[in-house]
């Protein structure tokens, strides 16, 4: 529906924003075949080349084999034997990425970047005075491929949890508009795995339960959800029916900082494993402190030979920023309990960052606090 006109909400009028979700298409494998031509129209694998390597992207030649990101490039070989694998070039995509978010920003200041490759947009009141939020995706996505030679797709409707769902809907180089009076219809036809934020664990899950579409998960009482699925039960309950409140955030804030590191082989050892603790511990710690952040939060995550994957976390009463402290925190993780397996990754987390804290709180300083 090219004319989609939805309103600013007003006292007690039911009214609607408009919100698109731009999704570039296979974002860095597009970039490698835009800057490559000779792997045009090839499969073709961003990263995972090396023996224990893990796929950051694939082109839609590649994904007709079922490679997919966060495989293993050993998996990737076996589904697709001509697979071409190309190591990432992120100066490059972040590049791209700029002259796209420099397109969003002629239409409107609400634009909330969630990666490189994608963003929301409110073009509720935008720049150019278009009350069609469909023409000017149509119209930004035009501009994307004139600008950079790159395909996105969209999503338009009046929350982001829809609009995010219809930007997959007509990939690739599509969009969707989903109108407040289609929504819900929208919604108890789609299968619950295209839920944005309903993983695979989760689906299997409601599978078990009866639970295959939005019609089912509808059919549910808020008791029910909850029951099976803790506090997400009522988040369930209601985007099924089409509410979700969240607004485009334009200082959006990150919720964690991470470093985490892949083995050549599998490790049983403890040593081995503490040494590239060391490691990755030193590299978290220069992100925290290039982002000015903090986290009272740290978590081990350990990846096992099998792929099954644990976490593990601490938390202090105050924030912690420097490699000691994280160090000291993820050996006593480490020794929490014994390994399941031997090991193929370890990667280490800060959440519960000082950048949404409404108290100031002291970080504490290395040199102050070396034991907890």
């Amino acid at each position: 529906m090219r004319s989609f006109f939805v309103f600013l909400i007003v006292e007690n009028i039911k009214t609607y924003r408009k919100i698109i979700h731009v999704d570039m298409d296979a974002f860095y494998a597009s970039v490698e075949q835009l800057d490559h031509p000779e792997l045009r129209g090839k499969p073709l694998a961003v990263g995972g080349g090396g023996a224990r390597g893990v796929i950051s992207a694939a082109s839609y030649e590649a994904r007709k084999f079922g490679v997919r990101s966060a495989m293993s490039g050993v998996m990737a070989r076996k589904m697709c034997p001509h697979l071409l694998f190309v190591p990432p070039r992120f100066s490059r995509y972040k590049e791209i990425s700029k002259q796209i978010r420099t397109i969003f920003y002629e239409y409107t200041n609400l634009v909330e970047p969630l990666s490189l490759d994608e963003a929301y947009l409110d073009v509720t009141v935008n720049k150019k005075g278009n009350p069609s939020a469909s023409l000017i995706a149509e119209e930004i996505r035009q501009k994307i491929f004139k600008t950079t030679g790159l395909r996105a797709s969209a999503g338009i409707s009046y929350n982001k949890f829809i609009a995010k769902i219809a930007s997959d809907i007509n990939k690739p180089n599509g969009q969707k508009t989903i109108p407040p009076e289609e929504a819900i219809v929208f919604l108890e036809q789609l299968d619950i795995r295209k839920f944005y934020g309903i993983g695979k664990v989760t689906a299997i899950k409601m599978y078990n339960l009866g639970i295959f579409n939005g019609a089912d998960l509808k059919a549910t009482s808020v008791a029910f959800l909850t029951n099976h699925f803790g506090k997400l039960g009522a988040y369930y309950f209601q985007i099924v029916r089409g509410i979700h409140n969240g607004k485009v955030n334009p200082n959006h804030t990150p919720k964690s900082v991470a470093a985490e590191h892949t083995f050549l082989k599998n490790s049983t050892s403890e040593v081995f494993m503490l040494e590239r603790l060391e490691q990755i511990a030193d590299e978290l710690e220069y992100r925290l402190k290039k982002s000015k952040l903090a986290g009272k939060t740290v978590t081990l995550k350990i990846k096992y030979s099998d792929f099954t994957q644990q976490t593990r976390s601490k938390t202090s009463p105050f924030f912690v920023k420097d490699k000691a402290l994280l160090l000291e925190t993820v050996k006593v993780l480490l020794y929490q309990e014994k390994m399941k397996n031997s090991v193929r990754l370890l990667g280490i987390s800060v959440t519960n960052l000082n950048n949404v804290t409404k108290k100031k709180e002291k970080v504490i300083d290395v040199q102050l606090k070396l034991h907890f």
